[in-house]
């Protein structure tokens, strides 16, 4: 498995927590910034990683910043994305279940360490159901499509 990973300032000591505990757990991470506490603009990242998880050069990714919230909309504006807001295992859950999500965001300033930690892998290891959700997806793609 391979996950691009970024945050912006506000999700960096995240980022960190993150890329460490993945690493620990033998999977690949990219980490695409940012590198320090340094103020920077969300979508920079956002897009970045999008961007690879849609050519397919990565399997997912994951997505930090203060709340989570500016990450998931800048990220949903790639074509072929679709982030989620998790901030909770229920939602790591379902986004994977029922609306195969590629990218998980979350935010550094509403989410606990351990949770986080929690939260990512529920949502790696959460299988898309199919079903009556695949003829969601499809339309999404389809409306994206046009």
């Amino acid at each position: 498995m391979k996950i691009a990973i970024g945050s912006d300032h506000a999700g960096f000591r995240l980022k960190e927590i993150i890329k460490n505990f993945l690493k620990t757990k033998g999977i690949y991470v990219e980490d695409f910034g940012t590198y320090t506490e340094e103020s920077v603009d969300y979508p920079d990242y956002a897009f970045k990683v999008g961007e690879a998880v849609s050519r397919g050069d990565f399997d997912f990714g994951i997505l930090i910043c203060g709340t989570g919230i500016g990450m998931s909309i800048a990220a949903n504006k790639v074509k072929g994305i679709r982030a989620s807001l998790c901030n909770d295992l229920y939602t790591a859950h379902a986004s994977r279940e029922h609306n195969n999500a590629n990218v998980l965001c979350m935010g550094g300033r509403v989410v606990g360490d351990e949770v986080a930690k929690e939260i990512v892998s529920v949502w790696l290891n959460s299988k898309f159901e199919g079903g009556r959700h695949e003829r969601r997806i499809n339309k999404i793609r389809d409306y994206e499509n046009s």
